[in-house]
């Protein structure tokens, strides 16, 4: 079998290392020369605690398995298992965290509530004052600039892999055939458009008008290194308020007698924090719905994280050295995992993952290749 992956970003590599393992061949066409998109522009966070329970956590942790086994065959993915912490200062927090570790689903997350102590023995770097601290052990992190690039290099070695940068796929020619920009044509068994956030153009003319994605903005950080070890991804209880885990009446009490601060509600922000290899900090982020997105980075909201960061290394934080902004699409309906559409003979759209992409992108890849019969 021949597959065309038009895509270069983690949903379409993970489409063409499934497909290459099962024994295809494949063919990866993407308009850059790399992929610049949301694969590269995020945490690279495996991220378990906050999924909705259901499907969503199913997927996350089949999703959680498969980037392990990856890691171990591609070392420089730079998978690492190092759970999360989510410290807490108040009741209402703290009320939140107990809501989660009431969840039929919590054990399969690695929920547990630490005290204070026992979270600066996982993480010492957490010097700030905080009362206690919500543990998932099942996050873990990747490295999102290279990540895409260390597959490349893994699927180039096995010989039925061929890579094409800078070339756009214009038209669908045929039964799972495509035209690129060049005036080439590909020909395979199956063709998946795991395009990211590119919904015009092709992918419009193909899906409709009414295609149920929306694109999102974000804005994030990263610092020259920290001088020492974040052991565990960082987040703050603002992120009770963005993922679907934490849904309770615990949070309802939190929203309504310690709200966001001005800045963070205006941005819809929350903390989340990983460390890189080189010892920087990756910190972000705001989300912004409403179109047109601005084109310009505002300052505020990076006021605001460096502020809540510091409280929690209760030190300041190192050099600011890069800023940046990035577009993800995400289903409207939110509670789907990803939209996955045949949108001709042969031809399948996979997008929509959201925030949820890094995380996923193995598992929904998987469920493409079943569904396809790879």
């Amino acid at each position: 079998m021949r597959v065309i992956v038009v895509g270069a970003g983690v949903v379409g590599t993970m489409h063409a290392w499934h497909a290459v393992n099962r024994g295809h061949e494949v063919v990866q066409i993407e308009r850059e020369s790399e992929a610049r998109g949301a694969s590269l522009r995020n945490f690279g966070q495996i991220w378990v605690s906050g999924r909705a329970g259901g499907e969503e956590l199913d997927t996350a942790l089949r999703a959680r398995e498969l980037w392990e086994a990856l890691g171990e065959r591609v070392p420089d993915l730079g998978f690492r298992a190092c759970g999360s912490l989510t410290p807490l200062r108040t009741e209402l927090e703290t009320a939140v965290a107990e809501a989660a570790l009431a969840r039929s689903d919590a054990a399969a997350r690695g929920y547990k509530l630490l005290t204070a102590t026992e979270a600066r023995a996982l993480n010492p770097a957490l010097r700030g004052a905080f009362e206690a601290a919500l543990w998932c052990e099942r996050d873990a992190a990747v490295e999102p600039r290279t990540a895409q690039l260390a597959l490349k290099q893994a699927l180039l070695a096995t010989g039925r892999y061929t890579y094409l940068g800078g070339r756009e796929v214009r038209e669908v020619v045929g039964t799972a055939s495509v035209r690129d920009d060049h005036g080439d044509i590909y020909t395979g068994d199956s063709v998946v458009l795991a395009t990211g956030a590119w919904l015009g153009g092709l992918v419009r003319e193909l899906a409709g008008p009414d295609l149920p994605v929306r694109r999102v903005r974000l804005q994030m950080m990263q610092t020259d290194p920290l001088g020492e070890a974040l052991t565990t991804s960082v987040a703050d209880p603002d992120s009770f308020r963005y993922y679907p885990a934490y849904a309770s009446d615990a949070l309802d009490a939190l929203n309504s007698g310690q709200p966001q601060s001005p800045t963070a509600a205006a941005h819809r922000m929350q903390l989340l924090m990983v460390q890189r290899r080189d010892g920087g900090l990756t910190i972000g982020d705001t989300h912004e719905y409403e179109h047109p997105f601005a084109f310009d980075t505002v300052e505020e909201p990076y006021e605001h994280l460096t502020g809540v960061v510091e409280s929690l290394l209760g030190r300041p934080l190192p050099r600011v050295r890069r800023r940046w902004a990035g577009v993800y699409a995400q289903c409207t309906d939110t509670g789907r995992v990803v939209h996955r559409q045949q949108v001709s003979a042969g031809v399948w759209l996979v997008t929509g993952p959201g925030g949820r992409g890094m995380t996923c992108s193995p598992a929904i890849a998987e469920t493409t290749a079943d569904e396809l019969g790879w």
